[in-house]
């Protein structure tokens, strides 16, 4: 194998290689008289096959493979010899040259391509040990348990069906086909839909109209869907609705005792308060990752000052300008609207592309010059987590994951990271400080991601 280097200009590399013919057809004719002792053709004893006769028949399809196992061979060797790290997979230019190409399938000539890749720069490993953190927490209060504990109440109260007209506050039972214009729209039936009269859950306008109506009654309901209702289709459009009352039933009383525990499954209501306490210290815990998470991230991209792959960062900001694009036209707003405008948006998510790699390829280094891997059983649980996503459709999905590395490692991405970030987070100097669940919970502005989230910063 011949390799020479033809380009080597900041991160991009070009390389010319060179395979010699007779190499490939040294190995067609090995294969070939492999092949003579199992092939058995018509005419033929089994291993008296001529390998002459075979190279008529197969020959061109052997070496076709031949090729390919040489281009990935040859390629991934020229690049490891030089002990540099492609930042992505490698480009591969063949001659375009038909006449060329059928010379190396006759092996009658030297596979000859070029090989374009970006390397991952040098990353110098500092002393993380200087990074600090301040952790906001929150002291779970007998208030706050006790709010979740009245929200449990309210959504599992008793109700009991009654012969008068509904009120304010009562759970109705219905049955709605909504109309544009005398025509049914998509997403507007429900043969069973439970409504609380009072509760908003339907759009302004809907609850109001069946105060006073009984089981049995038929009614139109006419509204107006607001101006940012979700549904393009629907925003700001007169509708009616056709609705049937199956049932009306009262609000009984909710009472918090041992007895609505069990009904939800627990012992007592001790039990209850404690399951209560843990779900909202693990909301606060995951608002508290999230802030700490972020505070990591923003130090390391300060630290850390290298040159980035191109193709890498244009192919970020494809993926992030893709997505802003899609919301904008999604909500039927403009750059203006959202008081900026297109250039401007590209040159703030450039700079986040930049960020976005930058991390990516930071923690990379520090997870792999630090041996950390995402073990089987880690990797396992996510596929589960992420296989119950899809109920009725488990086994699709399995195999899905199964069949696709890349989704796979969709989910060891951020496995990784997190325990990257762990491993990061055990080096620094890590204060608590007591907040307010409000402080906790605030939005904060997030110059990365005006439109969307943008939490998770590795995606390599």
């Amino acid at each position: 194998m011949q390799v020479n280097e033809t380009l080597n200009e900041g991160l991009k590399r070009e390389l010319d290689i060179v395979i010699p013919a007779s190499q490939m057809k040294d190995r067609m004719e090995a294969k070939l008289v492999e092949m003579k002792g199992q092939v058995q053709l018509k005419g033929f004893r089994k291993g008296k096959v001529p390998v002459a006769h075979l190279r008529q028949m197969y020959g061109k399809s052997i070496m076709s493979d031949i090729l390919q196992e040489e281009l990935n061979q040859s390629s991934q060797k020229a690049i490891s010899d030089r002990s540099e790290k492609p930042a992505m997979q490698p480009k591969i230019e063949l001659p375009e040259d038909q006449g060329a190409a059928e010379k190396m399938l006759n092996g009658e000539a030297d596979l000859a391509y070029k090989i374009s890749y970006e390397i991952v720069p040098a990353i110098e490993e500092l002393d993380y040990s200087k990074l600090a953190i301040e952790r906001p927490v929150v002291d779970v209060s007998d208030e706050d348990i006790n709010k979740r504990l009245e929200e449990i109440g309210e959504s599992n109260r008793p109700y009991e069906t009654k012969n008068g007209a509904a009120e304010d506050g009562d759970r109705l039972t219905i049955a709605y086909l909504g109309k544009l214009n005398g025509e049914p729209f998509e997403g507007g039936q429900d043969d069973n839909a439970m409504l609380v009269l009072g509760s908003n859950q339907f759009i302004p306008g809907f609850e109001e109209q069946l105060i006073g109506a009984k089981a049995g009654d038929e009614k139109t309901i006419k509204v107006t869907f607001p101006d940012d209702y979700q549904a393009e289709l629907l925003k700001g459009q007169d509708a009616e609705f056709d609705v049937t009352v199956r049932d009306v039933a009262a609000p009984g009383e909710v009472v918090l005792d041992d007895e609505f525990a069990k009904r939800l499954g627990l012992e007592s209501l001790d039990k209850l308060r404690e399951a209560v306490q843990q779900q909202v210290e693990g909301q606060f815990g995951s608002a508290t990752r999230q802030k700490v998470k972020r505070q990591l991230l923003d130090q390391l991209d300060e630290m850390h000052t290298f040159d980035l792959p191109p193709t890498l960062v244009e192919q970020e900001f494809e993926n992030i300008w893709r997505q802003v694009t899609h919301d904008i036209e999604h909500h039927g707003k403009t750059f203006e609207d959202e008081g900026t405008t297109e250039e401007e948006a590209k040159a703030d998510y450039q700079k986040i592309a930049e960020r976005r790699v930058r991390l990516g390829l930071v923690l990379a280094e520090i997870g792999d010059s630090n041996k950390i891997q995402v073990n089987d059983e880690e990797l396992q649980r996510a596929l589960i987590e992420q296989i119950r996503q899809f109920p009725g459709q488990e086994q699709q999905a399995f195999d899905y994951y199964r069949k696709n590395p890349e989704a796979m490692a969709s989910l060891r991405a951020p496995i990784f990271e997190e325990k990257v970030v762990d491993y990061l987070l055990e080096l620094a100097t890590v204060t608590d400080k007591t907040v307010t669940k409000e402080e906790l919970t605030a939005d904060e502005d997030d110059d990365d991601a005006p439109h969307h989230d943008h939490d998770h910063d590795h995606d390599h």
